[in-house]
């Protein structure tokens, strides 16, 4: 396979503009939680339960994927989310604190079961070898979601208020749940109940009889149980990389939570033009970033070294823009900062999905509460550290915190390849039962590297 299908690529626009609801409701949650509280810190604690919510959702998100199909997981999510979006548009701005609370937890955990459910799905949707063209797809819209989500909020706000803004975030909650169930892909590997019976293949994908082919597809190489003697590395490797996903979510909260301080010191008159442009160049970059990938396919699959160094490089670029630079550096590193963090999130979720599909669900799982409990925790101490400290102090030392994460999951990754390979230089698989390594890489899962980038 040489790229992603058309009918993933639909399901990835429709999820888009969902993301686009989001981002923008990030920012209309806000303002609203704070007409209703009166206070900054009646903000905090609703934000703080969204927060809460996403983390133990993620604790779930394993158990739910054994026992329902990932369809029904997003399709479900997406439906509470609407609902929930519909009461508060409905209700503003007299909403009384308790329903919003209630939206909140809807929100916090719908996302946190979606993303899971796409995530660990996107194998079976388009087959193991296109895994990392698949999750740039992903990146490249969500960015661009994000920085129109966020450009849209104040104009949306400001012409229609807070229930235009609310039903425009159902209504993008109801056109990803509506793609789902039109296009009705199969998102579990093996017999699912509520899967449609797959027809012969006829022809190729661009033939009527192919229509929904990827929908159907199982995925080649989905990734074999590791021997015994591997298990002990996969599981090191992934939850190493786990870990240094949430110290990176930690350190990312630090420049969201400092950019508006950067944004009003460098433009007063109107900050929000200066976090438009940062943010759009972030999204350039991590377009740029997928471009880049998605043609580097020979040889071996990335994975943590990979991760870890772009998370060095993605620090240090967000580092350099609290350095005062002149408007056209800081764009440049606004757009190597982008390029970086795209890296990271292909090579990583790229990763992840090399697992064997019924552990994917809980590896995401597991991701999605490290992130989120990083983020969180990132949010508080940023916030506070922020009040005696300057910015360029906070995210340099939470972002200091995430390239030695980084710096000591290299190290990991050194000596456990080091005890891979015999004394005298010979790789161990060469003593491997034939066959037994083929398609493998030196943790033991199914990597597709054919079509993964590689060093």
């Amino acid at each position: 396979m040489t790229g992603v299908d058309r009918g993933f690529r639909f399901l990835v626009a429709a999820h888009a503009v969902s993301a686009y609801g989001t981002y923008l409701n990030l920012i209309a949650l806000s303002l609203f939680s704070y007409e209703i509280t009166g206070t900054a810190l009646g903000v905090g604690a609703v934000m703080a339960v969204r927060l809460l919510s996403g983390v133990t959702a993620g604790l779930a998100a394993g158990a739910l994927a054994s026992r329902v199909t990932r369809r029904t997981v997003m399709v479900g999510t997406d439906l509470a989310q609407t609902l929930a979006m519909v009461v508060l548009a409905l209700g503003a701005p007299d909403t009384p604190l308790w329903v919003l609370l209630g939206a909140v937890v809807v929100l916090g955990a719908g996302n946190t079961f979606f993303n899971v459910a796409l995530r660990s799905a996107v194998p079976v949707l388009v087959g193991q070898d296109s895994r990392a063209r698949a999750n740039g797809v992903l990146v490249t819209a969500r960015s661009v979601a994000t920085v129109l989500g966020f450009a849209s909020a104040a104009p949306v706000i400001a012409l229609g208020g807070f229930g235009v803004a609310f039903a425009l975030n159902g209504a993008s909650f109801a056109v990803s749940a509506a793609a789902v169930l039109v296009l009705r892909p199969r998102t579990d590997d093996g017999p699912v109940d509520d899967a449609p019976e797959a027809p012969p293949e006829q022809g190729g994908t661009g033939s009527p009889g192919a229509r929904g082919g990827w929908l159907r597809r199982r995925g080649a190489g989905l990734g074999r149980v590791a021997g015994p003697g591997r298990v002990a590395g996969l599981a090191g490797a992934l939850l190493g990389m786990i870990a240094l996903r949430g110290l990176d979510a930690l350190a990312s909260a630090s420049h969201n939570v400092a950019l508006p301080l950067a944004a009003h010191a460098a433009e007063p008159s109107d900050p929000a033009v200066f976090m438009t442009r940062f943010w759009s160049a972030w999204a350039v970059g991590t377009l740029l970033a997928h471009q880049v990938l998605k043609r580097r396919s020979q040889g071996t699959s990335w994975g943590e070294r990979a991760f870890a160094v772009g998370t060095c490089a993605m620090s240090f670029c967000f580092v350099a823009a609290f350095t005062g630079l002149p408007a056209p550096a800081l764009t440049a590193a606004a757009v190597a900062a982008g390029f970086a963090d795209g890296w990271t999130e292909i090579v990583y979720t790229s990763r992840l999905q090399a697992a064997p599909d019924r552990q994917r669900a809980r590896l995401f799982g597991l991701s999605a509460t490290a992130e989120q409990s990083g983020f969180a925790l990132g949010t508080m101490a940023a916030a506070a550290a922020l009040e005696v400290l300057p910015a360029l102090a906070v995210v340099g030392v939470f972002h200091g915190a995430a390239v030695c994460g980084a710096l000591l999951l290299l190290l990991f990754h050194h000596r456990s390849t080091a005890k891979n390979h015999s004394p005298t230089g010979e790789d161990r698989s060469q003593h491997s039962p034939a066959g037994e390594g083929e398609g493998e890489d030196e943790h033991g899962t199914s990597t597709g590297a054919s079509q993964l980038p590689g060093p």
